[in-house]
């Protein structure tokens, strides 16, 4: 069993070395650069990965962009910055292929201070009480790290681009039928300032990205894989 790993990057020459060593042997890893100005795109060739370059800056674009170049049956996606092992990824992959779950999230358990900042994880559990009053599941976290099927995930039509875009494939999964599950991983303190959740600014507009998505009319389509 193997699969392509997306990993949306903007400057994350620091975590990149220790993130791509933690990638499951046979397993490719994908990394989309959107703009690092910091030498991650070389490095990460010079690791061994596969690097898109996604000119168009946005969260969701980079993993789009790693989405539509990924070739293996499953695809996961996993934040770059050093904050979530990637040697987890094999069991979740293993709850997809067994039929336990079409889209399995890990589910972050902070590991020491500063992991995870109070106010990203107020805007977290805002937004999964929202979710839940929109599609009915019942999510603690809609964490960067999860898996599924490539076919059944480019089925969904996924349009954000920006923050929402994780959101947004939770959302569209639930309305196609999906089952929907998490479980826990653990959730380091990242190497390097977060672009999003690093200030209340950031995670606001995340947060606000966010809301255009639960505000989105239920979306036809995307069955079940």
């Amino acid at each position: 069993m193997t699969a392509d790993v997306v990993l949306p990057c903007l400057d994350e020459a620091e975590a990149l070395p220790w993130v791509l060593s933690r990638i499951p042997a046979g397993w490719r890893p994908i990394v989309v650069d959107n703009g690092s100005t910091d030498g991650s795109a070389a490095l990460a060739a010079d690791l061994g990965a596969t690097v898109v370059r996604e000119a168009r800056r946005g969260f969701g674009a980079a993993c789009q962009a790693g989405l539509l170049a990924a070739e293996a049956e499953f695809v996961c996606f996993c934040d770059c910055d050093a904050s979530l092992d990637p040697a987890l990824l094999p069991d979740l992959v293993r709850s997809v292929a067994d039929g336990s779950a079409d889209l399995l999230l890990g589910r972050r358990r902070p590991t020491g201070r500063g992991a995870w900042p109070a106010h990203a994880r107020a805007g977290n559990t805002a937004l999964s009480w929202l979710l839940k009053r929109r599609t009915g599941l019942r999510l603690r976290d809609l964490g960067p790290m999860r898996t599924a099927r490539r076919e059944a995930l480019l089925g969904l039509d996924l349009s954000d681009r920006r923050s929402g875009y994780p959101l947004e494939m939770v959302v569209r999964a639930a309305d196609a039928g999906w089952r929907v599950r998490e479980v826990d991983v653990p959730y380091l303190p990242r190497a390097g300032r977060s672009k999003v959740t690093g200030t209340w600014k950031g995670t606001w507009q995340a947060v606000n990205d966010m809301r255009r998505v639960l505000d989105a009319p239920v979306a036809l389509g995307g069955g079940r894989p």
